[in-house]
């Protein structure tokens, strides 16, 4: 597929490489749900729903598409006559790479369970993590594949990636995966018995513990290179819930492997467990994301004590205008947020875990009936709560591995918004999330963005209102010399839209004026139901996202979504 569109991949000059093998095969063939030649009647109930989903969104027939600036240029290759889906040039696939299963020691359902609600709930694609430890190391990552292989040929319209939670040796976990092939268990065996922290006793902060780390992620580049796997990517998990992935441990991991070939390429812009944050009696009353922790003996010292916390369900790294997130992408290098739900046991559910001894066998018994309705849970089932959107080329599981590690990714959270398309345009040319504009130096230079709202109820059973959209924009000032740096002083809310809508679709542009000196924006929204001035101040973030409350903090009253940035480079 063509790119005649002028979205530049290549930001060599400043480490950011995306590469695109296009090797032209037959296109793989599309879920039903896209697939408009097939009828409503035809389809299942999970494939009616994502349907629907679609529809909302503007992402089937004519729909948004028509309605966008992309529709405006050759941007759109020739399937996209035939398919709105490709009306922006790529196919937005919902996906959570953070889900547990009875293989994991804390875990409890079957992986059909999981990748069946994840189904049903709208989700493309999907990534089984199950915990690193000795046992998992031992017999579990063998024996979880024939169930993630079931659950392929049950569920053909969803991706299944077998991955692991990773113990980052010296810091938090982190999610790895691979595409799928005939190595794919033998390499994360490998891996896992060679560089878990938890296997391998290196949990603790030390320089030799990182040294393993970044080992673990040349390992992983490796078998990408010798063609034992066709990819692999890492993903940094709840990086703020116990202050220990340092500054310099996270630049570490984003720079461990070559640029083209990065295997670390992001973190959770907002933790799994959001169900914690519900008020009791009828909740867990706890702390959104289980971000109730104080600092420890292995904790970056330098992180101050609200970082602890989740901001409007958001890590306090990803949340911080200036913070953490914006001193890395004004090194002008990729690092990319997502958003998942870390299911380990459900809200509101009737099962128990089944019996069993885990350390024997690699896993529970399957969950039974439990006979009442368990409240005191912290977890939603995929895709219920949390959504990361990929913009994938076709749909297959390379295509949304290409996508994340292009950061051609937006996440949300409630189904607050339902479809997102940004282009940043000057001199004829255009990117989008994730890319770079290169254009002259003095070109004026636009943000476009076209919104699909709610439309229709989330599965809390209401319809959710954009109440604002916030640009945030930053200078790129290159690589810093103090690997721990974690403030971004240029970086602020430029523009703020008020919206107030949940149905249709809205745009909005913004002029970023003659750009003489290399930037990036990125955008953030919000139901506006809670805000807070930010830590950097007023007059960088006047409405950000609040601390949350631990014991009251019901993750439906306080929704956002945050896309991943786009650069202008001139020169």
């Amino acid at each position: 597929m063509g790119h005649g569109h002028g979205h530049t991949h290549g930001h060599h000059h400043h480490g950011h490489t995306h590469t695109h093998t296009h090797e032209h095969e037959a296109a793989p063939p599309l879920p039903a749900a896209f697939d408009t030649t097939v009828p409503d009647e035809a389809l299942t109930p999970e494939q009616q729903s994502r349907r629907g989903l679609l529809r909302r969104a503007g992402l089937l027939g004519a729909g948004l598409a028509a309605g966008t600036v992309l529709a405006q240029t050759a941007a759109a290759p020739a399937q996209a006559a035939g398919n709105g889906r490709r009306g922006k040039g790529f196919l937005w696939l919902a996906g959570d790479h953070h889900i547990h299963t009875q293989y994991s020691s804390d875990g409890k359902y079957r992986v059909i369970d999981q990748v069946r609600q994840g189904a049903r709930h709208g989700m493309d694609w999907l990534v089984i993590t199950d915990h690193g430890s000795g046992t998992h190391a031992k017999i579990g990552v063998e024996k979880v594949n024939p169930d993630i292989q079931e659950a392929r040929s049950a569920y053909e319209d969803t991706l299944v990636f077998q991955g692991l939670e990773w113990n980052i040796p010296a810091a938090e976990h982190g999610t790895v995966f691979v595409h799928p092939g005939k190595n794919e268990v033998s390499v994360l065996k490998q891996f896992e018995t060679g560089y878990d922290g938890a296997v391998k006793a290196a949990t603790g902060s030390s320089p030799a513990n990182e040294a393993l780390a970044i080992a673990g992620l040349a390992f992983l580049s490796e078998q990408v290179e010798r063609r034992k796997v066709k990819d692999a990517l890492m993903l940094a998990n709840h990086p703020a819930r116990k202050g220990i992935d340092s500054p310099h441990e996270i630049r570490a991991w984003r720079d461990a492997t070559p640029a083209g070939r990065r295997i670390a390429v992001g973190m959770e812009g907002a933790p799994g467990h959001q169900a914690a944050g519900l008020p009791g009696p009828l909740g867990p009353g706890g702390a959104r994301g289980i971000y109730n922790n104080s600092p420890g003996s292995d904790s970056f010292a330098a992180y101050p004590l609200e970082s602890y916390r989740t901001w409007g369900g958001f890590d306090w790294m990803t949340a911080t205008v200036g913070g953490l997130w914006d001193s890395l992408l004004a090194e002008g290098k990729p690092w990319w947020i997502t958003a998942n739900s870390d299911s380990h046991q459900v809200y509101g559910d009737t099962a128990v875990r089944g019996g069993g001894d885990f350390n024997a066998n690699g896993r529970y018994d399957d969950p039974v009936y439990g006979g009442s309705i368990d409240i005191t849970e912290n977890d939603y089932w995929p895709g219920y709560y949390s959504r990361t959107h990929v913009g994938a080329e076709d749909f297959s599981y390379a295509a949304v591995m290409d996508g994340i590690r292009a950061g051609r990714v937006w996440v949300d959270h409630g189904q607050l918004i339902s479809g997102l398309d940004v282009r940043v345009s000057g001199g004829s040319r255009w990117a989008t999330l994730g890319g770079a504009l290169h254009v002259r130096k003095g070109t004026r230079v636009t943000l476009t963005v076209d919104v699909a709202l709610a439309g229709g109820p989330n599965w809390a059973g209401f319809q959710p209102t954009l109440a604002r959209v916030d640009v945030i924009q930053g200078d790129v000032t290159g690589e810093v010399k103090d690997k721990d740096t974690f403030t971004a002083p240029s970086a602020r809310v430029v523009k703020s839209y008020e919206v107030n809508k949940n149905t249709g679709t809205v745009r909005l542009t913004y002029d970023l004026g003659r750009v003489d000196h290399p930037v990036y924006v990125r955008l953030r929204g919000t139901d506006g139901n809670r805000s807070a001035v930010g830590a950097m101040g007023a007059a960088v973030d006047p409405h950000g996202p609040a601390i949350d409350v631990v014991g009251d903090a019901d993750p439906w009253k306080d929704l956002w979504f945050y896309s991943n940035p786009v650069w202008v480079l001139p020169s």
